[in-house]
């Protein structure tokens, strides 16, 4: 188990923030070179790249990250978000959950057949006439045409990507790819913090910054979506040929500015509030520093904004 002492984490961030930044940054960079140089050596053989991971694991980052070391060895490559794959909000066959509700983390809210076809297209080289999924509306529409040549590459991402039942045959002939925060914070006490709540915090953030949520709807929605990896995720990560860790560990002190307040602004009125005290507790122990220190290709720009890559 990986865990970084808050000592550690906000002695870095007073006294050598520069040199924190960046040796925080390369061990993410490592570890994706590492499947680059994997998927470079058995190129001919696996032209297609599942990833995986639960919400706000930063699968996505990811995905551009890989995308770029493989082009810069002059290799083509397709990244395809598996959320354009989601049927209508109203599609019968999207599963509910014991609410009545559309169960947002279900495998079913993916149109299967469609994606298991396209990925076998991808697999021989056959044009594929893509659909886009607009989150305003909740409907798909057809989107851009693609076709990979031999040699090049298709990236698939998404919560879904080692289901079998989502990727078919083709999961057996793919680079396999599972991403999460796997590092604890610890505290004087030798308290830890799981890593979900590091997740949690990425949610947060992105929430308010960009989606207009309040920390009340986020912390809502937080037990759905552990419902929905414990049901639909965690079973298939052992399907993975490479684990990668996200945590990035300066990205707690860039959070506290952003979301201390709002849990405080919830303490007495949240009626669970008690399963997010620790978040609570941590941060206040945290020092916080400034957003412009975060380089932007870090995958905390995913969640705070102002990246190099468009998502």
């Amino acid at each position: 188990m990986k865990f970084l002492t808050l000592n550690e984490l906000n002695s870095s961030v007073e006294n050598d923030l520069a040199s924190f930044i960046e040796k925080a940054e390369q061990n993410y960079r490592n570890e994706i070179k590492n499947v680059a140089d994997h998927i470079l050596d058995r190129e001919h053989h696996l032209p297609i790249i599942l990833i995986s991971g639960p919400s706000g694991s930063a699968k996505t980052t990811t995905a551009l990250r890989l995308s770029t070391m493989l082009e810069n060895a002059g290799k083509t490559v397709h990244p395809v978000s598996m959320d354009n794959y989601f049927r209508p909000i109203g599609d019968p066959g999207n599963e509910v959950d014991e609410d009545g509700r559309v169960d947002l983390e279900s495998p079913k809210r993916l149109d299967m057949d469609l994606l298991n076809d396209h990925l076998e297209k991808f697999w021989k080289c056959e044009e594929v006439h893509m659909p886009t999924f607009d989150f305003a509306t909740q409907t798909r529409h057809e989107g851009k045409t693609l076709k990979r040549n031999h040699g090049e590459f298709v990236i698939l991402e998404g919560i879904h990507a080692l289901n079998p039942e989502i990727t078919g045959n083709i999961g057996e002939h793919a680079t396999t790819v599972y991403v999460s925060v796997r590092t604890r914070l610890k505290n004087d006490e030798s308290d830890l913090l799981h890593p979900s709540k590091v997740r949690l915090m990425r949610r947060i953030v992105r929430d308010k910054l960009f989606r207009g949520r309040g920390i009340a709807e986020t912390l809502d929605f937080f037990k759905w979506v552990q419902r929905g990896e414990q049901r639909f995720i965690m079973p298939y990560k052992d399907k993975a040929m490479f684990d990668i860790d996200t945590f990035i560990a300066y990205e707690p002190a860039v959070y506290k500015p952003i979301i201390l307040d709002e849990l405080l602004s919830v303490r007495d009125s949240y009626p669970d509030y008690d399963q997010f005290r620790d978040l609570e507790e941590f941060l206040t122990e945290i020092d916080g520093m400034d957003t412009q220190e975060v380089p932007p290709t870090s995958l905390v720009r995913e969640f705070v904004g102002g990246s190099h890559y468009e998502y």
